[in-house]
């Protein structure tokens, strides 16, 4: 039962090329920066990753779309990223845009078994009659166009057929977790990291604070140990390390 690793860098030893991952983070609140930087230092490429969002400024999933190691995106936030939409716009990866409570619901279905659901989300436009451009063939015109999908009718209500979402591997990170792999988020980092970890069939979650089995009261869990396979204590420093996107002050 425990699930502690010794390092990141071990932690990740078995995700390989073309590996799909679900990482957890929102801006630049939870992003698992020590794991995403352990698979830069192996070098693995061609990763299909779901996230909110693929990084901002030179943190987080930013450091492995500038080393063109993510082939594939499917998220619901591009925005203030310039080298991802440089990426997509010149066809060098593929982009799967989605609504962002849609995102959140595909996650967490997939780690619940739920092959599929319904969601009024996006009737009536692209995401459910398709015709969004996936890739980008580099001069201008659509490469690959994302599909229709079924569409159905439920008290009135238009509904479109959205399917879960399963990864191979799952990166997060958390505020306390045990030996376990009970883990309990802070705050805004709650918001994907949770799902995330639902969705991988391998999810490792690093955090900020280990603490022993029943250290953690069991109506404080906010993830239970059983989505979890693998546990990184982070040192102080990886603690303290934390970026602020956009700095403002008071008059």
């Amino acid at each position: 039962m425990d699930k502690v690793v010794a390092t990141a860098a071990e932690a990740v030893a078995d995700v390989r090329d073309g590996a799909s991952l679900a990482v957890g983070g929102f801006g630049l609140s939870g992003v698992p920066n020590v794991l995403i930087g352990a698979l830069y230092e192996r070098g693995v490429g061609g990763l299909s990753v779901v996230s909110n969002n693929c990084g901002a400024m030179d943190t987080g999933l930013a450091v492995l779309l500038a080393a063109g190691r993510i082939g594939r995106v499917t998220a619901s936030y591009i925005g203030g990223n310039k080298e991802f939409a440089r990426q997509y716009l010149t066809g060098e990866l593929e982009l799967e845009l989605i609504p962002q409570g849609t995102l959140a619901e595909r996650l967490r279905a997939g780690g619940a078994g739920i092959p599929a659901f319904y969601t009024p989300a996006g009737v009536g436009t692209q995401v459910a009659d398709g015709g969004l451009p996936w890739r980008y063939d580099g001069q201008g015109g659509v490469a690959v166009a994302s599909p229709a999908k079924e569409v159905r009718e439920f008290e009135g209500t238009g509904h479109v057929l959205e399917r879960g979402i399963r990864t191979d591997f799952a990166l997060v990170r958390a505020a306390k977790g045990d030996r376990h792999g009970n883990l309990v988020f802070s705050k805004s980092t709650r918001n994907f990291n949770p799902l995330a970890a639902m969705a991988g069939r391998i999810t490792i979650a690093e955090v900020e604070e280990l603490v022993e089995p029943g250290g953690i009261d069991p109506d404080a869990v906010h993830l239970p140990g059983i989505f979890v396979q693998r546990v990184v204590a982070l040192t102080p420093e990886q603690v303290a390390d934390k970026k602020i996107e956009q700095r403002t002050v008071s008059s």
